[in-house]
């Protein structure tokens, strides 16, 4: 397998395709181009860890760059957009279907 294959660049958790499916969590290695967005979001049950792996974002109005690790916790809710080319690996705990509530 390959990460191109997976969707979205998450490959382990309840879902598929998956490398490996768990229902424990759910792990992406996603990749932006400048002036990318994502739309305000929240998780109601999960909590979810990204790390900046190269690049610039902006999440609430707050700027993160390179080695910056972000946590939001159920409830709270976010935006995204990539100031710069970018990576991130995200973490979310526990990995459950239909948790994502477009705000």
């Amino acid at each position: 397998m390959n990460l191109k294959d997976m969707i979205g660049g998450w490959f382990i958790g309840d879902f598929t395709p998956s490398v490996w499916t768990t229902s424990d969590f759910e792990v992406a290695v996603k990749e932006y181009k400048a002036g990318d967005k994502e739309p305000r979001h929240r998780h109601d049950i999960a909590i979810e860890f990204t790390v900046i792996v190269r690049g610039k974002v902006k999440m609430d109005a707050i700027q993160y760059g390179e080695g910056d690790i972000i946590r939001i916790d159920p409830g709270d809710s976010t935006d995204f957009e990539a100031l710069e080319d970018t990576i991130t690996v995200v973490v979310k705990k526990p990995s459950i279907k239909d948790d994502k509530y477009i705000v």
